[in-house]
């Protein structure tokens, strides 16, 4: 039995940073920015409650301390999702 190469990640999902207008998600080795002018629940809350964000399905985004669930489809093709929080 082999392991993985080290720095592959098994989880799918990786927070890379909590910046001042947003938050940079790894997702199956693609980059996305949520920005908090779309996502406004992720700007005060703490970077610990950002960072434990779950996986489900391969494709389904989840804040379990947030109660926040997002679709990888809807930040990868957002003109399929037209509606957002205002």
């Amino acid at each position: 039995m082999k392991s993985s190469k080290r720095g592959t990640h098994i989880s799918g999902v990786e927070v890379q940073g909590v910046l001042k207008d947003g938050v940079w998600l790894l997702v199956h080795g693609r980059e996305y920015f949520l920005p908090f002018t779309l996502y406004p629940w992720f700007k005060k809350a703490s970077l610990s409650t950002v960072q434990k964000v779950k996986l489900l399905h391969g494709r389904h985004l989840y804040w379990p301390a947030l109660d926040v669930d997002i679709e990888v489809d809807a930040l990868e093709h957002p003109e399929r999702y037209p509606v957002m929080y205002r």
